[in-house]
């Protein structure tokens, strides 16, 4: 686990060594346990280690046996001992023990197919210094992150935007024709970022450049088949099986490993595997307004199991102060409340231990979220005309907030594609660019609509025949799922040198979530159905159970109550804020939410968060 950097197509009149030291110094918090860097004139890598396997080898930058290629490499390969063994078959020779070299040799082998044979969580860098080609690569679910930017016939590249912000010759701007879209859905949906010019490599896809020009492809599609046969005790054994398989594999390190533990199943049932299988520490985070809290739940089930758990409760002078670090950390604003508990969560668990098992990715893959449900609701209404339904919206649209059924009409009257909930998580369309000042409000009517963007998902999953469940499962996995819940998991842990794995994002246990049938995976009555049954062999039925929470914070209550509340007025009334909202309608969000007429709490914190990550970066230069 690490981070790199790079650069290449120099023209020899930078100091590629000093550049590159700058750039890996910025993101040294990924890896203090050492560093290594590599130069020809052309091009630069530098990197930054924590040591997980192979302590004391398996330094990077790597080579091959005749200095053909170079890999900086950021993530674990569960299956590397198996490609191991394989490579040494066709004649390899391996001078580390660490899962890296697997990779560098196996690209020699097999090239990009390569990917399709890792079963972990990637991103990498393979240089070749006799054609100066780069070979960027991101493993199939974005685990871990990585980005990029072309600047005419060079580009720059690192595991974190703050690592490519100190390369001279990138320009260092806002991208504002897309802050509307921040506002809606709390990131953007595709590869670009707030960042004019600097673009994420998308999950399952690798870059090919060379000679100033990039290539694309994609290598990895995530996809449901279900098989209609499948029953549910056969879907929770097989489920069971994998979901253990995972855990052991991802529990392999030369340091201690430890678990986050909620009191819901997914988070339950990876720490019960690995109690199987070591001693190992959980941690858990809480407030001490119970109605916040699952502390006590945690720890109750982490003596069932045998395992000590360390709880810790954060308060809100805490968690305010602690917000421009975290926005800091995030490279990118994420308004998500969550957050801020994960990273004194990340930060906590670091102290005893240098890995973390966590249970991300299992409300994508087995149908964990309400809003799933949404959609089988919809399903008999769906059959009715589209230009009646729309009627029947229009309507429903006149009638006073809270009329019972209105939101049912006017939601129903849209395809999934126009109604899927992450596309106004947090604001409305017109509402976003109404906030903006009228300058960027008009520049961004004039931008796609956030239906319009994701657009083009949508219809390849319309093509592919998809049911509006499993349609929103795959739509949440290729958007939501990267863009906030697995970018928010690896900058917090990160932040903390702390690597975090995530066993439901295993291909293996994909395997079997792809083939579950619909109603496995959600009805009207119940999420995560198959799961839950598997859950239901080794948990409490209690655990087992437990309805969707998700991270919960009482911010929407601090919102209300001053000094959190004077002191988030005072961020949206500076000279920040003004430069890019309207100042009484900022001010409105905050009194109808003080008088308790409505909780704005999400947009409330959206703007908020933009604001402190802007100070971060554009007004304080933090990193450089």
């Amino acid at each position: 686990m690490c981070g790199f950097v790079g650069f290449a197509g120099e023209d020899g009149t930078l100091d590629h060594g000093a550049t590159v030291r700058a750039m890996a110094d910025a993101i040294a918090h990924r890896g203090p346990d050492d560093a290594g860097y590599f130069t020809d004139g052309r091009a630069a890598l530098g990197f930054r280690r924590l040591a997980i396997i192979d302590l004391e080898g398996a330094r990077q930058p790597l080579r091959n046996e005749d200095d053909s290629l170079v890999l900086v490499f950021n993530g674990e390969i569960y299956n590397y001992r198996e490609l191991r063994s394989a490579l040494i078959r066709a004649g390899h020779r391996f001078s580390t023990d660490g899962d890296g070299e697997v990779v560098l040799h196996g690209f020699e082998q097999w090239g990009p197919a390569v990917l399709d044979r890792l079963r972990g969580m990637f991103a990498l860098a393979l240089y070749r210094p006799a054609d100066g080609e780069l070979f960027l690569a991101r493993d199939a679910f974005g685990i871990k992150p990585l980005y990029y930017a072309e600047i005419g016939r060079r580009i720059v590249f690192g595991s974190e935007i703050k690592g490519l912000l100190p390369y001279p010759r990138l320009e260092r701007r806002l991208n504002e024709r897309r802050l509307p879209h921040y506002l809606c859905m709390e990131y953007l949906p595709d590869e670009e970022t707030l960042f004019t010019g600097v673009r994420k490599l998308a999950a399952g896809h690798w870059l090919r450049w060379r000679d100033g020009r990039a290539e694309y492809r994609r290598w990895f599609a995530p996809s449901f088949a279900p098989d209609e046969g499948c029953s549910l005790d056969e879907s929770a054994e097989a489920i069971a099986e994998a979901v253990r398989g995972s855990v052991a594999a991802h529990a392999a390190a030369d340091v201690p490993v430890g678990c986050f533990l909620s009191a819901g199943v997914d988070s339950s049932l990876v720490a019960h595997e690995a109690s199987r299988l070591m001693d190992a520490r959980t941690f858990s985070i809480g407030y001490d307004d119970g109605r916040f809290s699952e502390l006590e739940q945690a720890a109750s089930f982490a003596r069932a199991i045998g395992l000590a758990n360390e709880g810790r409760t954060l308060g809100a002078e805490e968690f305010f102060a602690s917000v421009p670090a975290v926005q800091y950390a995030l490279d990118e604003p994420l308004p998500n409340p969550s957050a801020v508990p994960l990273y004194h969560l990340c930060a906590h668990a670091a102290q005893s231990s240098k890995v973390v098992l966590s249970g991300e990715g299992a409300d994508e893959l087995f149908g964990g979220y309400p809003y799933y449900q949404e959609c089988l609701a919809f399903e008999p209404y769906m059959a009715a005309p589209a230009s009646l339904r729309r009627g029947l919206g229009a309507a429903a649209g006149r009638l006073p907030a809270g009329v019972r059924g209105r939101r049912f009409l006017m939601r129903g009257a849209r395809p999934l594609s126009e109604r899927y909930i992450r596309l106004e998580y947090n604001f409305p369309w017109t509402e976003a660019l109404g906030l903006l000042t009228p300058e960027l409000g008009a520049r961004g009517a004039a931008a796609p609509a956030p239906w319009e963007v994701t657009a083009p998902l949508f219809a390849e999953m319309g093509a592919a025949g998809l049911d509006e469940v499993t349609a929103m499962q795959t739509a949440d996995i290729l958007t939501w799922m990267q863009q906030d819940i697995l970018l928010k998991a690896d900058k917090m842990s990160m932040a903390a040198s702390l690597e975090l794995r995530v066993p439901f994002l295993d291909r293996e246990v994909f395997a079997v979530a792809r083939t579950l049938p619909t109603a496995l995976r959600v009805t009207r009555g119940e999420t995560k159905v198959a799961l839950r049954r598997a859950a239901t062999r080794t948990l409490p039925a209690v655990t087992a159970a437990m309805p969707k929470k998700g991270f919960l914070t009482p911010l929407a209550q601090w919102l209300r109550e001053d000094p959190w509340a004077a002191s988030v007025r005072e961020v949206l009334n500076s000279e920040t804020a003004r430069m890019f909202f309207r100042g009484d309608r900022l001010n409105a969000l905050l009194d109808e939410h003080q008088r308790g007429t409505r909780s704005n709490m999400k947009k409330i914190w959206s703007a908020y968060c933009f604001v402190i990550w802007y100070d971060q970066y554009f007004r304080e230069h933090r990193n450089v």
